[in-house]
């Protein structure tokens, strides 16, 4: 039997996941960050990434109800606050909607996913189910993209501001709030991933997982692109 890695060497195996299999490198995002798609397009990637934003609090739900730790359920609940809302803060899924209508698709439109594509439902519904099957800390450790979302949530603000101004300002308040949604969670995410995976299998077995989830939304990225303008 192989010896753990040391906490250190266990995150770096995490970041490379991201380092090397990221959608930042996709070759749609990498148009999208030049500047080079058309408002069609746009809009086609809003539409189905909408099928993503609204079940992530669904796969947030799914890990909450197996954390065996009243603490943790305790912070990880604040997902799915983030998203379906609370109170005065409507949340992300309705962040969504309104960059949506800031790019000039009906919030109908979103709403009835008439533009979401075989391959994008494919792909989020094989994660969700990934999520429900698989134990809390190995959906946990998929879920680890977000150690990498901040850089390119904060570059993207920047690429619609000056490449993709017909979009209106107030639809870029989503990836507003996640500058600073995303680090808190990766936080307690990661936390909870070197907590639960002491062996060296269980490592491997959550660095596999955060390779799945960028292979997810590689996935996502492939049908968008191939589906072509919404």
């Amino acid at each position: 039997m192989e010896a753990p890695w040391s906490r250190e060497e266990f995150v770096d195996r995490l970041r490379a996941v991201g380092e090397a299999k990221y959608h930042d490198k996709h070759p749609f995002h990498v148009r999208m960050h030049r500047g080079e798609l058309s408002p069609p397009e746009v809009r086609g990637w809003i539409a189905n990434r909408f099928y993503y934003q609204k079940m992530i609090p669904v796969k947030d739900a799914l890990i909450l109800s197996k954390l065996p730790n009243r603490e943790d359920r305790r912070r990880w609940i604040q997902r799915i606050l983030d998203h379906d809302g609370r109170g005065d803060d409507e949340g992300g899924i309705e962040a969504w909607l309104r960059l949506g209508e800031a790019a000039g698709i009906p919030r109908a439109a979103l709403l009835d996913e008439r533009h979401v594509v075989p391959g994008v439902r494919f792909a989020v519904d094989a994660y969700v189910h990934f999520c429900r099957l698989e134990p809390w800390w190995v959906a946990v450790a998929s879920s680890l993209t977000e150690l990498f979302a901040p850089d390119l949530v904060a570059r993207r603000i920047r690429v619609f501001e000056e490449h993709y101004p017909w979009v209106r300002p107030e639809g870029l308040a989503y990836f507003r709030q996640r500058l600073h949604q995303a680090p808190r969670d990766a936080e307690h995410g990661l936390e909870l991933v070197v907590r639960a995976a002491p062996t060296r299998a269980d490592q491997e077995r959550t660095v596999a997982a955060l390779s799945f989830k960028c292979d997810v939304l590689w996935a996502l990225l492939d049908a968008v692109e191939r589906a072509g303008p919404a």
